[in-house]
């Protein structure tokens, strides 16, 4: 299944968000997807960021792919994941308008990731939990460069995806964070932060656990 993008200028709390979206015909479901560090360059043309989203059109998903504050034409300054999880539920909300109260995924790499097990929380607390999490290179533990991520904790189902050679999130810290959860991480070897080169591994790793 394939979708044209779209961009969107939406309405947020610290001015417009700038969204990709791609909406296929009757989609079955929502994915929100949350792109790495805007300080560090991240934006929703990130090659992780397209991955999750090109992956969940073609499972009948309307993927939108906002940019956080500060980012193309989204306003506003890095608020470090506070007004970032509340312009992730500006975009949702509008995602639900334009396609239907349908089930939501929320797919997000690095701090991406960390917000949306920050947007997962909000969701479950107004009794409307998503239907799965998809974290890649979450963000956790001390990240040098940045800062110390408490990242939230997420459902036993929760899908993490990791690089055994990530030099950004050291894989310690995502299984520090993950061991309490009793949270399995799926380890790729070898795959640095960015997943260059093996990027169709994190296509592969969702659409199996889609196909089950």
């Amino acid at each position: 299944m394939r979708a044209p993008e779209e961009k969107l200028l939406l309405a947020g709390p610290a001015g417009h968000i700038d969204v990709i979206m791609e909406r296929p015909d009757a989609p079955r479901g929502i994915a929100l997807i949350a792109h790495p560090h805007p300080l560090g360059g991240g934006a929703n043309t990130n090659k992780v960021a397209y991955t999750l989203a090109r992956t969940f059109v073609s499972l009948g998903y309307a993927a939108f792919r906002p940019n956080f504050r500060g980012v193309g034409g989204s306003e506003g300054i890095h608020d470090e994941g506070r007004g970032e999880t509340d312009d992730l539920l500006v975009v949702l909300d509008e995602a639900k308008r334009r396609c239907g109260d349908l089930p939501v995924v929320l797919a997000g790499f690095s701090f991406g990731a960390y917000c949306q097990a920050r947007v997962a929380k909000r969701l479950t607390e107004v009794g409307h939990p998503a239907q799965r999490l998809v974290l890649v290179g979450t963000a956790a533990g001390f990240v040098e460069g940045t800062r110390q991520y408490d990242t939230e904790a997420v459902p036993h189902d929760t899908i993490v995806i990791h690089g055994s050679a990530d030099e950004t999130v050291p894989l310690a810290n995502v299984f520090d964070w993950a061991r309490p959860l009793d949270l399995p991480v799926v380890v790729v070897p070898g795959a640095d932060h960015f997943f260059h080169r093996r990027l169709h591994l994190i296509r592969d790793i969702i659409t199996r656990a889609w196909r089950h």
